[in-house]
């Protein structure tokens, strides 16, 4: 018997191959799918079935693509806002047999509609589940998010809780094999760890310690998260199916003038924050490649023509690979070298950090022409924020620029300075000329001020 997780960086993405006498199935496969292949004939198995928890909103889904090249058969959930075309439909109850394991449907609707979760049964030890994948349920810390249906908050909450009560009945031995770990945007209190049982997070996970159904659907409803406007075109590959992935998941390379003739709708600069703070070329944007995941569906669309500008070729590389996993695929190519562009004479420009003393002297002094802008999420905000700041969520600067001065001047700051420097390049890229970077942030300030 095989069971191996392959975590999809920057998407925090856990998926899964399970296999035994012969056989395989793929668990939440993502778009760049070679890899399952490759270690499903590398341990000797044949992948029959694909099996999806859900309809995923933060990545594109490579079920169609992998069933293509393997020929399995892909399982989904039932109620799916309009139908899955390349799968078939699942039920409670249903089970998929690979060798010596069983493996159970359980439908676990609420973080969205057509959740399933899969528990494994090793019917040579017949008592009980050996785990489960949980999908977006049930996560290590956490459970799954209910808010992608506004109309219906209270219900969907209420069905998560229900779904939760049947994982939680599978009892205490069974281990979690959740589909996200720490960093996804699809939780926000997992664990530092991708490994744990029915047991640990009956006793531990505090979203599972509200004494009552109502008190739990109270928790859910009051929950902040954030939906970027990729969520949209994933939820449509998702049920449309999605194309493959380049074929070659590095950009082409360009010089400078090449990179200026490409045209490009967004020029994101995709080296370390420090360096782009200072010098990058003008009318780029900072996403660091541990961001891009992250972030990028806020500030580029399907329909952007992406120039990149990268330390290095492997860079350059990893945030091809990043921008795929999203669907993002007008990638024009890739520049590596801003140090020769400076020196060659090229539009370079630099945004000033500033520390704890010059932003307390600031809001001191009350200056009428300065605002320090703090673009952390709403949760944060709450357990602790600047008297005199502004509060303007990253992601939301994506339309939310528009409604601010260019004429004044910002400092932005986060927790520490890395989505500031996100959030202060979008504004350069969009002409904002008067702006700083709070270097090291709400840690900084709290240091000074605890």
């Amino acid at each position: 018997m095989i069971l191996e997780t392959i975590k999809t960086p920057g998407l925090s993405h856990l998926s899964y191959l399970v296999g035994a006498g012969g056989k395989a199935a793929v668990v939440d496969p993502r778009r760049d799918c070679e890899i399952y292949l490759e270690k499903a004939r590398a341990a000797g198995l044949e992948i029959t079935h694909i099996l999806e928890t859900h309809r995923n909103e933060d990545l594109v889904s490579g079920s169609p693509i992998l069933a293509a090249m393997t020929g399995a058969k892909v399982l989904h959930g039932p109620n799916p806002e309009r139908p899955v075309v390349f799968a078939d439909t699942a039920r409670d109850g249903d089970t998929v047999d690979i060798g010596q394991l069983r493996i159970e449907v359980i439908e676990t609707p609420g973080h969205t509609d057509d959740h399933l979760a899969y528990a494994i049964h090793d019917t040579e030890y017949p008592d009980g589940a050996v785990g489960v994948f949980t999908g977006d349920a049930l996560f290590v810390g956490d459970v799954g998010r209910t808010d992608f249906y506004p109309d219906r908050k209270r219900e969907v909450a209420g069905l998560l809780y229900d779904s939760l009560q049947k994982l939680l009945g599978l009892g205490d031995q069974a281990i979690v094999y959740p589909a996200h770990g720490a960093g996804s945007v699809c939780g926000s209190g997992m664990a530092e760890r991708e490994f744990s049982t029915i047991g640990h997070e009956r006793r531990n996970n505090p979203r599972l310690q509200f004494s009552s159904r109502d008190k739990f659907i109270a928790f859910k409803i009051d929950e902040n998260h954030y939906q970027p406007p990729y969520f949209r075109l994933m939820e449509q590959l998702n049920m449309d199916g999605a194309a493959p992935a380049p074929r070659v998941l590095r950009p082409r390379v360009l010089s400078l003038a090449q990179l200026r003739e490409a045209e490009c709708d967004r020029l994101v600069d995709v080296r370390d924050p420090l360096a782009f703070a200072s010098g990058h070329l003008g009318g780029s944007m900072s996403l660091p490649t541990g961001m891009i995941s992250a972030f990028a569906g806020w500030f580029i669309g399907e329909e952007n023509r992406i120039g990149l500008v990268a330390s290095d070729q492997a860079q350059l590389a990893a945030a091809m690979e990043h921008l795929a996993r999203i669907g993002f695929d007008r990638i024009a190519g890739g520049y590596v070298g801003v140090v020769p562009a400076a020196a060659g004479g090229a539009d370079m420009r630099t945004i000033p950090m500033v520390r704890t003393g010059t932003v307390a002297h600031r809001l001191e002094e009350d200056e009428g022409e300065w605002t320090l802008l703090d673009v952390r999420d709403a949760d944060e905000r709450a357990s602790g924020a600047i008297d005199g700041s502004l509060h303007l969520y990253v992601g939301h600067l994506n339309e939310g620029w528009r409604d601010l001065d260019p004429a004044r001047h910002y400092t932005l700051m986060c927790a520490s300075g890395m989505r500031a420097t996100v959030a202060a390049g979008w504004l350069v890229s969009r002409g904002f000329e008067h702006l700083d970077i709070y270097l090291g942030s709400m840690g900084a300030w709290s240091r000074a001020h605890g």
